[in-house]
């Protein structure tokens, strides 16, 4: 099973970077949203495949046209939050609060039900399960926030299951369709989106996206657009990891979609019986 996502946010959209916290600096940038989604719905429409947009409310408030698009070619909409904070810094309301205005302003755009969500920088932690338990009250049925190893935005290495599985939190449960690992030398190697896919050279993901029988793929229009300006304030250590490998993305893409079959989470889902997939309680 391989399904293919994409989160649909801008080249500014960069996480923890002083340049970029807000909506206040988001304003001083031009957008580029266009070019990297033009260039992911060419890929769709070259391999015919469907795929998961994971959409940031603020994105459908100030480019609904773009979004609208997407929804009417027929591609599962689902909420990467409104403004595109990390959960592990938000209060239970402040999350709250931005995850029902992400909702209601991606159903009033598209007029679909958002079922899926996707935290930004997979940044549900130890410290914010309860996260959890507010998804299930505002109506999320499909989760894929867990990274289930540790990284730079926190992670959860305590969920030792990377495959499709309920998650289960102080009363609620969730479908969870966490990000993918490769067991490599004992340690759980990540390689199917973001910088991870735009660092390893084709033929190492090709040898891992074979030997997974589980991808969850995570890609942004960014990850298309080489031309991309440069975000201000970036350590040498964040440069390399948000611009390493940009011209080389859409060609490698390319060649793992036209080998193996991807299809979005919704249809993924359903070819799941869900009565049969292990509880990981938290």
């Amino acid at each position: 099973m391989k399904i293919l996502t994409f989160d649909i946010e801008d080249w500014f959209h960069i996480l923890d970077n002083p340049s970029t916290s807000n909506q206040f600096n988001w304003k001083n940038f031009e957008s580029r949203i266009e070019v990297g989604v033009d260039k992911i719905l060419n890929l769709l429409k070259s391999n015919n495949l469907n795929a998961t947009f994971f959409i940031l409310g603020w994105m459908a408030e100030k480019h609904p046209n773009i979004i609208k698009k997407i929804s009417n070619l027929g591609f599962e909409i689902g909420s990467h939050s409104h403004m595109h904070q990390l959960v592990y810094n938000q209060s239970k309301n402040s999350f709250k609060n931005d995850l029902i205005k992400s909702i209601k302003t991606i159903e009033d755009c598209t007029g679909v039900k958002v079922k899926s969500f996707r935290a930004p920088g997979f940044s549900i932690t130890a410290n914010c399960k309860w996260s959890f338990e507010l998804l299930a009250e505002c109506g999320i049925e499909y989760d894929c926030s867990v990274f289930p190893t540790g990284r730079s935005h926190g992670g959860l290495p305590e969920y030792k299951f990377a495959y499709p599985s309920i998650l289960s939190y102080n009363g609620i449960n969730l479908k969870e369709f966490p990000l993918n690992t490769f067991n490599l030398f004992g340690y759980p190697l990540v390689f199917s989106g973001g910088g991870y896919f735009r660092l390893f050279h084709h033929k190492i993901i090709d040898y891992m996206m074979h030997k997974s029988d589980y991808v969850m793929t995570y890609f942004h229009p960014r990850d298309f657009d080489p031309n991309q300006p440069m975000v201000p304030g970036l350590s040498c250590k964040r440069k390399f990891k948000s611009y390493v490998g940009l011209r080389n993305t859409e060609k490698k893409l390319d060649i793992m979609l036209k080998k193996y079959h991807f299809t979005d989470l919704q249809t993924a889902s359903s070819q799941i019986n869900w009565d049969d997939i292990p509880i990981v309680f938290l």
